[in-house]
């Protein structure tokens, strides 16, 4: 290092004469001990703090930055600063659930290893984060594993006055030696609550011992019939349909007699393609009736339920207004692209009913709900009337849609989306199922001058989702306004039991950590294995929460209180041995219930035989934050002998105006958590401390703390007096104290 000297003004003034009249000054010696030195110059704060040398150099725990992963990897200034201060880097989204797993479960770790490779070019540790959470989900793709099975109706209006048994078996006779019980149950159902619950006798052994009839139904002859239903039983059991004044009296299915059941819900249809041949009434008749037949197994239980009766020659039940609703035609006739996102088709890679179906993806930017927008062709019908408007709709991942009326008085309005009796909003969300849409449009009216109207599919709300629609239909109500939508012969909701669900979800978590500590198994030796567990009150999340955002997913909803317990062993069986695994959560500082509700959840966790390495605590904290809790959670964490985090460190100074009394508090309060941490924290247990976000520059806060200045450097990147307490912290002492006033360059 160079220096330049300073020359003292003593020397200086040993040149110049000064004279007085004719008097000439006199010369003396000044004691040199009285002198100024160059290195007792003052320095300004600006100037020691651009002195300090990087962070990692002033202690031997680890240092970490959580960061974007596309500003390490594109700009060059982050990239230079979190290699020159830090041991370790954090990816603050993209090794999360949701941006890693796509719409069919797979994982796309084109991304991640790009940062993952790169930090191990620059000689850093990569830190995994985060594997368990319920934010930053791929949860489209979760409920679509949990989602209900939708199944079509047949076509045509159900010809049975009382097929779902909903509230009684009115209009069923039953009778046969081996009869014990028919009755109405809601002990289970195929949807809906009720169904139709028989059982047999101890004696049974013929079909017939055990038959339940329909009511008469009106026919017509030279007509073709189709019926459908739904069973399931308590053990093996067999079942056949027996007609009268049909032309089939005992038809086989299928080339068997009878259709043996099982203890899951199985649809079962009869018509020409099963039976081999059509099945109509017989010569004269006008009226038919058909039998279950299920006696021949002794003690067992019977659930039947959406027995549907369709007339596939009869007439249509309703005019749809909508042309080419369904897409059948292979394109886009009679429907407008108004604004096209990424795109707008009809497409055969899925379709509800049918071939076809409406292909529309929202672009990268896209914000509005017409940002993507298809609109039908003119309706014209007759106003004051009351009309249903119905389809069908699936996405690739989690989105939102809604439709508007243009040409009606109304053309926004607020909908029961899905028929239910629930709140009326401005838009559904859409899943990876297909689910029904339905809007009730009671007492139609048009805006003044207009004579028709529009359908517009607006679904631009959320970027980058594709969107499939089928079946639109715009009808006549079926009943009087305000009473609910008739679906007779509609589609058959089953949703799966608890029990599915929790092993579902089972299987899908292990997938996830397994895929992901697998893949980074040579990579990456520490984890957030569980994030958040704990609410505030120090109780743990039971994942029952209302109106959940479209990233958000409770894995502890299906699996219970021991999902940790799972997760925490799953990241050992898939990783290394010696891994480092940790559980994070944040406000620990400021409820310390919850820190201790943590602490206490971990050795439950431990208890069941899991391990837990560490304990991370945020510590995402403001100027104002209380310093008696800070060190009385250090305190309680110390004294659980795990390793301990700071995991996601900032300092908030509450404003987007901050002063310089603001950043002197803000530098108090780094200095204080990191002299407490390195002081209450035993070093043995002392995994280290990560900052979260590198600067307070707009580019980093565009989703977290927009409108404060929480980091160590400024927006442009240069050193705050943060930086040089946190420095200090770390050092144990005023590292500025060796700074001389010798100028460096």
């Amino acid at each position: 290092m160079k220096y330049i000297k300073l020359i003292s003004i003593f020397v200086i003034l040993s040149f110049i004469g000064i004279s007085c009249e004719d008097t000439k000054m006199e010369w003396e010696e000044r004691d040199p001990s009285s002198e100024v030195t160059v290195a007792e110059i003052p320095l300004k704060m600006e100037e020691k703090i651009e002195r300090y040398d990087a962070l990692k150099t002033y202690t031997n725990m680890k240092l970490g930055v959580g960061v974007g992963a596309s500003l390490y990897m594109d700009d060059q200034r982050v990239d230079s600063i979190v290699n020159e201060n830090f041991d370790e880097v954090v990816a603050g989204y993209i090794m999360k659930h949701g941006p890693m797993v796509q719409s069919d479960g797979s994982l796309d770790f084109t991304a991640a290893d790009a940062f993952v490779q790169k930090a191990k070019d620059a000689g850093l540790d990569v830190f995994g984060h985060t594997l368990v959470w319920h934010q930053n989900q791929n949860a489209g793709y979760l409920n679509g594993l949990i989602a209900p099975e939708v199944i079509p109706g047949p076509a045509g209006a159900n010809l049975l006055s009382n097929g779902d048994f909903e509230e009684n078996i009115d209009g069923w006779n039953s009778w046969g030696a081996a009869k014990e019980v028919v009755e109405h149950t809601t002990d289970d159902a195929v949807s809906g609550s009720g169904s139709l619950k028989a059982v047999t006798a101890a004696g049974a052994a013929n079909l017939w011992d055990l038959e339940i009839q329909s009511e008469d139904v009106p026919v017509i002859e030279g007509h073709r019939y189709e019926i459908t239903f739904f069973i399931r039983s308590e053990g093996i059991g067999h079942v056949r349909l027996a007609f009268n004044n049909m032309n089939l009296e005992y038809p086989w299915i299928a080339g068997a007699e009878t259709v043996e059941t099982s203890s899951s819900w199985q649809q079962v249809t009869y018509n020409a393609e099963t039976l081999g041949e059509d099945l109509m009434p017989a010569e004269g008749a006008t009226t038919m009736n058909f039998r279950f037949d299920i006696g021949k197994d002794p003690n067992m239980t019977y659930y039947i339920d959406n027995v549907v009766m369709v007339d596939i020659d009869a007439g249509p039940a309703e005019v749809n207004y909508v042309l080419n609703g369904n897409f059948e035609s292979g394109d886009l006739t009679n429907w407008s692209v108004m604004n096209a996102g990424a795109g707008i088709e009809v497409t055969d890679t899925e379709a509800f009913e049918g071939s076809y179906s409406a292909k529309m993806t929202a672009g990268e930017s896209s914000s509005n709900p017409w940002d993507l927008q298809l609109q039908s062709a003119d309706i014209s019908v007759a106003e004051g009337n009351d009309y249903v408007l119905t389809f069908y709709v699936k996405a690739d991942q989690v989105g939102e849609g809604r439709v508007s009326f243009p040409g009606l008085s109304n053309e926004w309005p607020h909908k029961d989306w899905y028929d239910s009796g629930g709140e009326w909003t401005e838009s559904f969300v859409v899943t990876t199922n297909w689910q029904l849409i339905t809007a009730r449009m009671d007492v139609l009216e048009y805006a003044e001058g207009n004579t028709s109207f529009k359908l517009s599919f607006d679904f631009g709300y959320v970027p980058n989702v594709t969107y499939y629609i089928d079946n639109v239909k715009f009808v006549e109500a079926t009943g009087p306004s305000g009473a609910p939508l008739l679906k007779s012969s509609g589609p058959t909701i089953i949703e799966k039991t608890d029990e599915e669900k929790t092993q579902i979800i089972t299987d899908a978590l292990e997938n996830w950590i397994s895929e992901m500590v697998g893949h980074y198994k040579n990579d990456i030796t520490a984890w957030d294995v569980v994030n958040e567990p704990m609410n505030n009150d120090g109780t743990v999340r039971d994942g029952n929460v209302t109106n959940p955002a479209n990233d958000e997913f409770y894995w502890q909803k299906y699996l219970g209180g021991d999902y940790a317990v799972m997760a925490f062993n799953l990241a050992r069986q898939y990783g290394n041995q010696n891994d480092i695994l940790f559980i994070n959560d944040y406000g620990l500082e400021s409820s310390i219930p919850k820190c201790q509700g943590l602490i206490d959840y971990v050795e439950y966790i431990e208890a069941q035989g899991a391990q837990v390495d560490g304990i991370g605590t945020q510590m995402h904290i403001s100027i104002n934050t209380n310093k008696e809790n800070i060190v009385q959670m250090f305190e309680l964490l110390a004294a659980t002998g795990k390793l301990i985090k700071v995991s996601e460190l900032d300092v908030q100074v509450l404003t987007d105006a901050p002063t310089s009394e603001d950043f002197e508090k803000q530098a108090e309060m780094y200095q204080f958590v990191v002299e407490n941490y390195r002081e209450i924290i035993p070093e043995a247990q002392q995994y280290g401390i990560t900052v979260w976000g590198l600067s307070d520059a707009e580019q980093e806060h565009e989703n977290w703390l927009p409108d404060d200045a929480p980091c160590l450097w400024d927006a442009d990147y240069k050193r705050k007096l943060s930086y040089k307490a946190f420095a200090d912290g770390l050092a144990g002492r005023d590292v500025s104290e060796d700074f001389t006033g010798e100028l460096q360059y």
